[in-house]
C-alpha cells in the first residue's frame, strides 16, 4: 500500500480549505474522496460488528490508562467483536494489544500525520487515510459500542461526533462509555452546565455511561448492544473473488 507523504497530504488539505477552486479541481478532489471512501468499505467490509475505542496517543505502555484500557480491549473483544481504533500508538495501541492478546480480531483506521502516525503493531488489518472526515466515518459506520478513553482534542471530537449521532438518532442508540471519571470530571461538569441552560435535552446525559470498571461497561454492551438490538457478533458476509475480495 502506498503512504501519502506528509507533504502531499498537507498540500491536499490546503486546497480544501482555501476556499473555492475551478470547478475541475473541485471535481477532482470529490473523486479523490469518493475513492478513498470505496478503499475504505473495501478494506472494512469484512471484519465484522466493531467496538470503538478512542483515546490518546500519548499515554505510554507504563501509565495506569494503558494498561487499564489494554484489558478493556481484551474484555470487549472476549465478546466476539472486533476492537477498532485509530491505530496509532498510546491508549489506540493498549486497545489492540488487548484484542489481540485475548485472541481477538484488532483492526486500526490510521491517518498520516506529521507526528503519531504509525500504525501499532498489534494490528491484524488496518488502512491508511488522508481525511479525518473520512476516517470517523469508518470508525462509526461499523461500531456497535463506543468506549471514549483518557484523550485531547481528537478523543474529545470522535465522542462528541458519536454522541450527536446517537442524540440526533442518525445511528441507533448504541452505548457510548466513558472510561476515567477524575479525568474527564470538568468536562461531565460542563455537560451539567449545558444541561442547566437548555442547550442539550433534560435527558441526554443518560446517553452515555460514566465509569472506571470494565465489568459495568461489558454489561453494558452486553445489555444495550447485544440483547437490545439482537446482534452476533460473527460476520456471515462472504467475499466475492471477481471484486479480489477477501477477509
Amino acid at each position: 500500500m502506498q503512504i501519502p507523504t506528509n507533504e502531499q497530504m498537507n498540500k491536499s488539505e490546503i486546497v480544501f480549505l482555501s476556499g473555492p477552486h475551478s470547478r475541475w479541481t473541485e471535481l477532482k478532489f470529490t473523486f479523490k474522496i469518493m475513492w478513498e471512501m470505496i478503499r475504505g468499505f473495501r478494506a472494512m467490509h469484512f471484519i465484522g460488528p466493531c467496538i470503538t475505542v478512542f483515546g490518546s496517543a500519548r499515554f505510554k505502555e507504563d501509565h495506569y490508562y494503558y494498561e487499564l484500557t489494554r484489558n478493556a480491549g481484551a474484555a470487549f473483544a472476549k465478546l466476539g467483536f472486533t476492537i477498532l481504533t485509530g491505530g496509532g500508538p498510546g491508549l489506540m495501541e493498549a486497545a489492540n494489544r488487548g484484542a489481540k492478546e485475548a485472541g481477538g480480531r484488532s483492526v486500526g483506521c490510521n491517518i498520516q500525520l506529521p507526528v503519531e502516525q504509525k500504525p501499532n503493531p498489534y494490528l491484524d488489518k488496518w488502512i491508511y487515510l488522508n481525511h479525518f472526515f473520512t476516517r470517523k466515518i469508518l470508525l462509526v459506520k461499523y461500531s456497535f459500542a463506543f468506549v471514549v478513553m483518557p484523550g485531547g482534542f481528537g478523543t474529545l471530537d470522535e465522542f462528541f461526533e458519536a454522541l450527536t449521532l446517537i442524540q440526533t438518532r442518525t445511528i441507533k442508540d448504541f452505548p457510548i462509555i466513558i472510561f476515567g471519571k477524575e479525568y474527564h470530571n470538568e468536562l461531565l461538569e460542563h455537560i451539567e452546565l449545558m444541561k442547566k441552560n437548555s442547550t442539550i435535552g433534560k435527558d441526554d446525559d443518560h446517553l452515555f455511561l460514566v465509569t472506571d470498571s470494565i465489568e459495568e461497561a461489558v454489561s453494558c454492551i452486553v445489555e444495550k448492544s447485544i440483547r437490545k438490538y439482537g446482534l452476533r457478533p460473527e460476520n456471515k458476509a462472504k467475499p466475492f473473488s471477481w471484486l479480489f475480495e477477501h477477509k
